[in-house]
């Protein structure tokens, strides 16, 4: 079963409320989503931090529900 963008963006800003979230459906077929999500909550956390952020958020979807998602991560003074 697909994914939703707005589910991508409504489990990502529940996590993270101060995030800014652009969701893009690259296929058309709601299961390969591109992401950028830029948060003051990012700040001082490495790439990776703040990816397994993002990826926490979405509660284990990830591979499941949620084939792909290309991840752009970043504090608003990184953008």
């Amino acid at each position: 079963m697909a994914m939703d963008a707005h589910e991508i963006e409504d489990l990502i800003k529940e996590a993270i409320p101060d995030a800014v979230v652009v969701i893009e459906d690259l296929r058309g077929d709601g299961d390969h989503y591109a992401a950028r999500v830029v948060s003051p909550a990012f700040r001082g956390k490495t790439r990776v931090q703040q990816h397994q952020m993002v990826y926490a958020a979405l509660q284990g979807r990830m591979g499941g529900t949620l084939h792909a998602l290309a991840l752009q991560t970043n504090a608003p003074d990184d953008a």
